[in-house]
């Protein structure tokens, strides 16, 4: 089929995204606490004439074609929100204390209208199209849940894709970005460290062991690890945003706890940073008579683009947009003079997907800093700009019509 159909469709099916999108802020969930956006999600998919499933805690999935015999491509759209109250001058704005920062709205309302664009060619696509709806990707759970629900089976998932909103890029609204090769999100650790001492009155502290001394010490010293354990190209960030302990001024605590998160692009650095983090909070703690332990919560492995599959989406994205609307990393790096990377800092537990199969991340401009869209994701008066929403919707659509039409078995 032409691609060009398919943006003027999703182009005719503006009202309608629109409207999902908006519906959805109004009633931003977090995590895997989605009780208006799942039923909503499910009797859209509904309505439409598909059977979704649901999968894990919080999840659906859907399927699209499978009236021809071939393999079977993945589309993601993540649906939980951020525990942010929102301060955006938008007369949708939540009202809950909660926020959709990160544009999961925007990615839920796309899918939607790309399911919607599948269906109506259902009988052209050469395989399936499975449709996946994810919970409680901010805390880099939802994926993992879903994947061990089944997601990638019945029938099994050949490659996968995702699109991401973003905020505060100096490109028209629905300019996409194709992931280059390679990893382009690190992974992502939460951990918290619990530094054990002895109480005592603060006017005797010689009668007790200082916790808040120890865990002080112990802060330093992990900086240490980035400058002078890390070689140069070991891209790693190593972040302690909390620390809690006692309750009144003249007494010393039992306790304190530390929290925070750890970025890093490969697995062996990962590995040996969150060693490294146990043997000197423990080391040093013991060194002012003092224990500490360290645990790791929940967190999400490196983001793989496979070559192929992000060749393929650079053809396909320009074939659909144009040269004008449609980069690769690459593209941007030969602009820019290579200021650009296709490296974020940010996580994303998409990465779980691209770990199992082949994958890709693409990048969906929506919101011009000259146009008033200056906030970053994940602050409380960020906006995106609605325009980006068609061309989001025909993006979804064609990635998984073209690569299935061209990886025939």
């Amino acid at each position: 089929m032409e691609t060009s159909t398919l943006l003027r469709e999703a182009e005719a099916l503006r009202q309608t995204i629109l409207t999902d999108r908006r519906e959805l802020h109004r009633h931003a969930e977090t995590g895997f606490d989605l009780k208006h956006t799942l039923p909503y999600v499910k009797q859209q998919l509904t309505d439409m004439g598909l059977a979704p499933a649901e999968c894990g805690r919080a999840g659906l999935t859907a399927l699209v074609g499978g009236k021809k015999p071939g393999k079977v491509f993945l589309l993601r759209a993540d649906m939980d929100a951020l525990p942010i109250r929102e301060e955006a001058d938008v007369p949708f704005a939540c009202q809950d204390g909660t926020m959709h920062a990160c544009g999961h709205d925007l990615h839920t309302a796309m899918l939607l209208g790309a399911a919607r664009l599948l269906k109506a060619h259902e009988d052209e696509i050469q395989g399936t199209v499975k449709l996946m709806f994810q919970p409680a990707e901010e805390i880099f759970e939802g994926s993992h849940d879903m994947i061990e629900a089944g997601l990638l089976e019945n029938p099994r998932v050949d490659a996968a894709l995702m699109i991401h909103v973003m905020a505060g890029m100096p490109f028209p609204a629905g300019t996409v970005v194709v992931s280059a090769p390679g990893v382009s999100a690190p992974a992502a650790d939460y951990f918290e460290i619990r530094v054990q001492g002895k109480g005592c009155h603060g006017s005797m502290p010689n009668t007790g062991i200082d916790p808040l001394t120890a865990a002080a010490h112990i802060l330093i010293a992990l900086q240490e690890i980035h400058a002078r354990e890390l070689a140069m190209d070991d891209r790693a960030v190593l972040t302690v945003g909390t620390m809690h302990a006692g309750v009144a001024a003249n007494v010393i605590p039992d306790t304190v706890t530390m929290g925070g998160s750890i970025r890093t692009f490969d697995e062996e650095t990962r590995a040996g940073l969150k060693q490294r983090m146990t043997d000197i909070a423990q080391g040093v703690a013991k060194a002012f008579r003092a224990e500490a332990s360290v645990t790791f919560g929940s967190g999400c492995p490196t983001l793989v683009n496979d070559r192929d599959l992000s060749e393929c989406c650079g053809r396909y994205t320009k074939e659909l947009l144009g040269r004008e609307r449609a980069f690769t990393v690459a593209e941007l790096n030969a602009v820019s003079g290579g200021g650009s990377s296709s490296k974020s800092a940010g996580s994303e537990d998409f990465a779980y997907v691209s770990q199992e199969v082949p994958s890709v991340m693409l990048a969906l401009a929506a919101g011009q800093p000259e146009k008033g869209y200056c906030y970053p994701q994940h602050h409380p008066m960020v906006k995106f700009d609605e325009d980006a929403l068609a061309a989001g919707s025909a993006v979804y659509a064609c990635m998984a019509l073209r690569w299935l039409e061209e990886h025939q078995n």
